[in-house]
């Protein structure tokens, strides 16, 4: 019996020695920092880029565009186009490529997306004159006491009740607030008198038919204007009085070609001549030779005339008087 105590009592003293001695292992504390977590850093701090100008007066470059077109499609002279943009050479644009495309005065302000706060900031953005920044200042103008309310009063349910009805001085001046935010309003108003009364400007300018001949081709056959057969050589003559924006060969499919402006809105365009008898930027009148008719660019001998409005094709048959 004596010799099993000791033998208990040995083992309790070995596996104390051995506790003893084994060293305290922590785990290691390893300080990680997510890679992720440095790029969201990264990206929230930097300034957003500035986006491209847009909008109205702006023309994005397309695959397969030429100065030549979009100046055509924008009813702009391709000299001014040039000179808007500051480029040196006319046949070195890109496609996305943002041209500016109407005078500096007449473009609108680009729109430009908000800059909104990174979600994790739990920071909401406003910019200043914001619709909504009125109606809190409004809620907080009537609610601001117009008075010191700090008098020592004996205590009393009458004295109680009358401390804390609400100021009205300046309700009042709250419910008038909303009517002085209209006062702005009637500004917008001659902007789009004006632009309504652009259409009358283009009424104003007598049409006749540039070239004698039998019509084979009409805006409504799908095509962007008129095609009027005739013999090579045969003149063709500005149908109103205007100012010579183009001419040249530089858009395919046109061949020798003659682009009139006859106002802000309108123009005429004359294709495939054989020969163009006049200059850019030189004036002409209503019924003046231009060119002659040719085949330049087309299977027959044909004139494709064009009437547009802001760059758009128009029916020239509704501008045209009746044969």
């Amino acid at each position: 019996m004596k010799k099993i105590r000791l033998a208990v009592l040995g083992s309790v003293v070995g596996i104390l020695a051995a506790c003893s001695s084994t060293p305290n292992q922590q785990a290691p504390v390893v300080e990680r920092t997510s890679s992720g977590g440095k790029a969201a850093d990264v990206a929230a701090a930097a300034p957003a880029a500035a986006p491209a100008p847009s909008g109205r007066g702006y023309y994005t470059v397309k695959k397969g565009d030429t100065l030549y077109r979009i100046a055509l499609e924008v009813g702009q002279s391709y000299r001014d186009i040039v000179a808007w943009n500051n480029l040196t050479n006319p046949n070195d644009i890109k496609v996305d490529q943002v041209l500016r495309v109407a005078p500096p005065g007449a473009v609108t302000a680009p729109q430009t997306a908000a800059v909104a706060a990174a979600p994790a900031s739990g920071i909401e953005v406003k910019s200043l004159g914001a619709p909504g920044a009125a109606a809190p200042a409004a809620a907080a103008a009537g609610s601001n006491k117009t008075g010191p309310r700090g008098d020592k009063r004996a205590y009393s349910d009458s004295a109680l009740a009358e401390l804390e009805k609400p100021d009205v001085a300046s309700a009042p001046a709250a419910a008038q607030a909303p009517a002085k935010a209209d006062v702005a309003h009637p500004a917008e108003k001659p902007a789009a008198s004006a632009a309504a009364a652009a259409p009358g400007d283009d009424e104003g300018v007598s049409w006749m038919w540039p070239a004698e001949g039998k019509v084979v081709g009409t805006f409504d056959g799908g095509k962007k204007g008129l095609d009027i057969s005739g013999k090579s050589g045969q003149p063709v003559m500005a149908a109103g009085a205007g100012k010579v924006m183009y001419a040249g060969s530089g858009i395919r499919g046109y061949g020798n070609l003659v682009i009139i402006k006859h106002t802000n809105n309108l123009l005429s365009a004359y294709a495939h001549n054989k020969t163009i008898l006049v200059k850019e930027g030189q004036s002409v009148t209503k019924g003046q030779k231009i060119a002659e008719m040719g085949n330049s660019d087309s299977d027959s001998v044909k004139l494709h005339f064009e009437i547009r409005q802001q760059g758009k094709p128009v029916d020239p048959s509704k501008y045209l008087p009746p044969r």
